[in-house]
């Protein structure tokens, strides 16, 4: 297929991608684009696409935070709804995996996103099939009580800012009984710009090598088999109910295991964190021009 758009699809506990490279932003990645791409019947189908764009190729995008000096790279996160988000704690990790084959940035490095620039490392676990992939998160900024209802059921959680907003409720309820086929309720006051909600279940064991359960709704996605920032959210709200300010936890999500390394911090906002998983990439190949053309 000549002329066509190159693509390569991967996923991070199976929130899936489609990573489109375009080093010199040449692309027009408009939002129906990005919905066409994402959608499982007429598309791809993924959760959102990642565009590997340099970061001085992007002057002139408002969205888009001003180059940070020897920073190459910048992940221009779309949903699958086409709108743009901040953050995607997965997404990175695929992203800094795509970099790494490619020879583009071997080893990790920092990327550029729009809630700032996150350092990814590329590590291998012992008898694993695939590399681990490990990205500093930053701080988490802790918000205010806020609720989340299912239905006629409420839950009390905590807003959490992980460079994109997040509601985690720690509740005792089982979280695979939840039906998240719509978009929890929220205070629109606390989240004007929407919001992503996780349950996660208490904390099972110590600080450090303890356990909790989680599922996640997505803004402008649904729900995601994992969301990586919901993960980082889940783990803080999860210790912070336990009394604990650090702690290094595992995450089981419906799409596999992650886990979340807390430093200490204060009582607004935590130390950095880290998010430790898997980045699989299953496929390259080319979208059909016309089919691309078609969709702006």
């Amino acid at each position: 297929m000549s002329g066509g758009v190159e693509f390569t699809k991967g996923h991070g506990t199976q929130n899936d991608f489609v990573v489109l490279p375009d080093p010199d932003a040449a692309l027009d990645l408009t939002p129906a684009r990005v919905a066409a791409l994402c959608d499982r019947h007429r598309g791809l189908g993924a959760d959102g696409v990642l565009r590997v764009v340099r970061w001085e190729k992007l002057t002139g995008d408002d969205s888009v935070p001003e180059p940070v000096p020897g920073v190459e790279w910048f992940m221009d996160y779309r949903n699958g709804d086409g709108s743009v988000a901040e953050m995607c704690g997965n997404g990175v990790r695929v992203f800094a995996r795509y970099l790494h084959e490619r020879g583009w940035l071997p080893g990790g490095g920092p990327i550029g996103t729009r809630a700032g620039v996150r350092t990814a490392a590329i590590g291998e676990e012992p008898g694993g099939a695939e590399p681990v992939v490990s990205v500093d998160m930053g701080p988490v900024r802790v918000g205010p009580a806020a609720v989340a209802t299912t239905g006629d059921a409420r839950f009390d959680g905590v807003a959490l800012d992980v460079g994109n907003p997040h509601l985690a409720c720690v509740t005792a309820a089982d979280p695979d009984a939840l039906d998240l086929t719509r978009a929890p309720g929220h205070d629109p006051q606390v989240f004007p710009h929407g919001v992503n909600v996780e349950f996660v279940t208490p904390l099972d064991g110590p600080a450090d090598g303890g356990h909790v359960r989680m599922r996640v709704h997505e803004r402008g996605v649904g729900e995601t088999r994992a969301c990586g920032t919901g993960t980082v959210a889940a783990v803080v709200a999860a210790l912070r109910a336990a009394g604990h300010d650090t702690g290094d936890v595992h995450v089981t999500t419906p799409g596999g295991r992650l886990r979340v390394t807390v430093a200490a911090g204060t009582a607004d906002a935590t130390g950095t964190t880290v998010l430790h998983g898997p980045a699989v990439l299953l496929a390259t190949g080319e979208l059909d021009r016309a089919w691309w053309d078609a969709q702006g």
